[in-house]
């Protein structure tokens, strides 16, 4: 994938707002209307990308329900369960250390309507049609307009496995394995098609949080299998054509127990990937760039740090979006930083944390600091 070569180069974190009309075409829609809808929602928010000044761009994830729940449509081996499942968040280290907060929030969650499926049967991947559209509603959307690159986002094995719960499989790591060797299809298939691979990872760092009497030890030691296991799913992919994104999924919502990078940022580093995204914006997790002064990069690897949030609605000057970027500029070198964000801007569709009047707003404002920061890193 391109570095920046000559000025920074600016992309996110994959998924953006949908519009309110393809929102309201529910279960009973007309299937020929939704995917005419689709196309032309990937092909507005691409072009808006591209007006707003970014430089590698995706389909906003019009196509899918969440970056996660989106595999049950993918995946066979999965049924509906009979039983609610109860938002991950809710029995969080965070949940427990500010419930006035959190109880109200998470009822009130896009997420907590979301079906819940299981695992009865083997996993395998039927979503070749299913992601073929992505590709080419992409590629559509790309045509006459003028961008560095373009990424699709594919959720990572390990949080498939704990969205939706196994009853099939002997183990929990037959399981992940299962899930791996599934989703390889689908990476696959988008980096033959021309486009880069993005994988969304918040588990990675997030199951410490979920998991209220966890230790850091003892998260490593399940980070290292499922580190494993995507590996295993990215076997014989460049890993130059790979994004690795990983985050701590709150949008607003008070954090003290986040995982802190120094304790996890080796095991980011094993994913077989050629640019690691991730949280640097948020104050939870800003004073970190001093991390990157004590970690070596794999060859040719880039960093693509959060210069801008949505565990806000501040939107940032550009003046501190440059200030960011060139921070981690100066530890890693400036051909080695791409611009992004802390996370998507719509996990969920539907989601209403933030108004797609300011999630453009603050694109527009990772834009400008870029060029701030290209002519205080270029003179130019």
């Amino acid at each position: 994938m391109k570095g920046s070569v000559d000025r920074i180069l600016t992309t996110h974190a994959g998924s953006l707002p949908h519009p309110a009309d393809l929102l309201a075409m529910g279960p009973s829609r007309d299937e020929t209307a939704y995917a005419a809808r689709v196309r032309r929602a990937v092909a507005d928010v691409v072009r808006r990308q591209a007006e707003t000044g970014l430089d590698v761009v995706a389909d906003g994830e019009m196509s899918k329900p969440s970056f996660i729940t989106y595999v049950t449509e993918r995946l066979s081996g999965f049924e509906p369960s009979a039983e609610p499942g109860a938002l991950p968040w809710a029995g969080s280290k965070e949940a427990k250390a500010f419930p006035e907060f959190y109880e109200p929030t998470l009822r009130q969650s896009p997420n907590a309507a979301a079906p819940r499926f299981v695992c009865t049967g083997p996993v395998r991947y039927v979503g070749h049609g299913r992601v073929q559209t992505d590709i080419d509603n992409l590629k559509a959307a790309l045509a006459g307009l003028r961008v560095e690159e373009a990424f699709i986002p594919a959720i990572a094995p390990s949080n498939v496995e704990g969205r939706q719960k196994n009853t099939y499989y002997k183990t929990d790591e037959e399981y992940l394995f299962a899930i791996a060797e599934a989703m390889h299809e689908e990476y696959r298939a988008i980096v033959e098609a021309g486009f880069l691979l993005q994988i969304d990872d918040p588990r990675l760092v997030t199951y410490y949080i979920l998991n209220p009497r966890s230790t850091v030890a003892e998260c490593r030691t399940w980070a290292e299998v499922r580190v494993e296991a995507l590996n295993h799913a990215l076997r014989g992919i460049p890993r130059e054509r790979v994004r690795f994104h990983t985050c701590y999924s709150i949008n607003m919502g008070p954090r003290v127990y986040d995982m802190e990078l120094k304790d996890v940022v080796d095991l980011i580093l094993h994913v077989h990937a050629g640019a690691y995204s991730f949280e640097a914006a948020n104050p939870r997790h800003e004073h970190e760039w001093r991390v990157w002064e004590r970690v070596t990069l794999p060859e040719g690897a880039l960093l693509v740090p959060g210069v801008i949030t949505q565990s806000t609605v501040l939107v940032e000057h550009p003046e501190l979006v440059a200030e960011r970027i060139v921070r981690f500029a100066g530890v890693v070198g400036r051909e080695r930083v791409v611009a992004g964000a802390d996370c998507g801007f719509a996990s969920f569709a539907g989601s209403t944390e933030i108004h797609p009047s300011i999630v453009w707003a603050k694109l527009a404002s990772l834009t400008a600091g870029a060029r701030i920061a290209s002519q205080r890193l270029w003179g130019r």
